[in-house]
């Protein structure tokens, strides 16, 4: 990108009437951002969603000299940056209509090609929340996935802790701009998540961690990754906000349950109960309903985790498959010595939980 296309791009997203989705209606229009403010009025005019107001606007002279400072900072500092038609753009991301005209980064990642989740949860995170996150995450590792959260207290850096100290890479969506860290405390984790991932933002370096910028900010969370997984939240919170926009996007969103009367579980099991989250209760179900595929190598840690959560039953029919290999639905039950109506319910619970897999002719083999 030339110093005048940036110059243009970070004009357009300084002008209050001009949000992301205007501003690519006028690139598309235009050609390109710099032809944006070369067009004649009259042109624009004709774009549909397009008035006198945002016409005004592209020739403040105020915007330009605040494009001006800010191009100053970036290269002082050395920001990198991707424009939304780059190919370094985040993929996910770059389908959203609302995605940030550029996002500016810092860090060591890579998004091409990767397995990309979001996890986000209340920032007054409970013992039952932080277990469930850690394991959650331990679970995933061998399949390498990129952990995409907002650096915030709570589930944020639980997550992000997790998937750090398990090698994982990890994003950072921040609420402000790279000048800063907020909040404050979480700064002894910056090297690390740099090294093993980074940070990404729409804001500049003018921006405070203000209310609304968070708000703003989930929609990059959400946009990023191909799932959303809720921890826990409270009946409302922003990790709701975050569901809400994933589920906008058509992205599979997950939310842990907890009990009723548990305030940071009310939110989950309210996304559930309305069918706005598919109910999570290991990696094995993410596995499960993202489709995503073990490499052989790697799929023995997975195996042993999720037996340790096996009940009696479930316990005796693995043992079984495993030992005697691809087996019939009629034969299980009968060298178990359990019910059929039992085996047959039990096994689709298994295959949810990833360990069985149904075969043609209705056999049944341990994964």
């Amino acid at each position: 990108m030339t110093t005048d296309e940036l110059i243009a791009v970070l004009r357009l997203q300084n002008i209050p009437n001009i949000g992301d989705v205007t501003a690519k209606k006028l690139i598309s229009h235009c050609g390109s951002p710099v032809a944006v403010f070369n067009d004649k009025s009259k042109n624009l005019l004709r774009i549909d969603g397009i008035g006198t107001q945002t016409i005004k606007g592209l020739h403040d002279a105020e915007h330009l000299e605040a494009a001006e400072k800010e191009l100053q900072y970036i290269r002082d500092h050395e920001i990198a940056y991707s424009y939304f038609q780059d190919k370094d753009y985040p993929r996910y991301l770059k389908h959203c209509i609302d995605s940030p005209l550029i996002l500016f980064k810092k860090g060591d990642f890579d998004l091409d090609d990767r397995k990309i989740i979001s996890v986000v949860g209340t920032r007054n995170i409970t013992s039952y929340g932080t277990a469930f996150c850690e394991k959650f995450i331990a679970d995933l590792a061998p399949l390498d996935p990129i952990i995409v959260s907002g650096f915030a207290y709570g589930v944020d850096i639980c997550a992000q802790r997790a998937a750090l100290k398990h090698g994982l890479q990890t994003i950072g969506c921040l609420a402000h701009g790279l000048n800063q860290i907020y909040p404050k405390v979480h700064s002894k984790y910056v090297n690390d998540i740099e090294k093993n991932g980074g940070f990404v933002t729409e804001f500049w370096s003018s921006s405070n961690p203000d209310r609304e910028n968070f708000l703003k900010r989930n929609r990059i969370i959400a946009g990023m990754s191909e799932a959303t997984i809720v921890v826990e939240s409270a009946e409302k919170g922003g990790s709701l906000v975050t569901a809400d926009i994933a589920n906008s996007y058509d992205r599979e969103v997950f939310a842990a349950p907890g009990r009723a009367q548990d305030k940071y579980s009310s939110g989950c099991n309210n996304l559930i109960k309305q069918q706005k989250a598919h109910m999570i209760t290991s990696a094995a179900d993410l596995i499960y309903i993202l489709n995503w595929e073990l490499e052989e190598k790697k799929s023995s840690p997975i195996q042993q985790e999720l037996f340790v959560e096996l009940d009696e039953m479930e316990k005796i029919i693995h043992t079984y498959l495993q030992q005697g290999g691809k087996q019939l639905l009629d034969t299980i039950a009968l060298d178990c010595k359990l019910p059929i109506f039992k085996v047959s319910s039990t096994l689709l619970n298994m295959e949810m939980k990833g360990v069985v897999r149904p075969l043609p002719g209705k056999l049944f083999e341990a994964v």
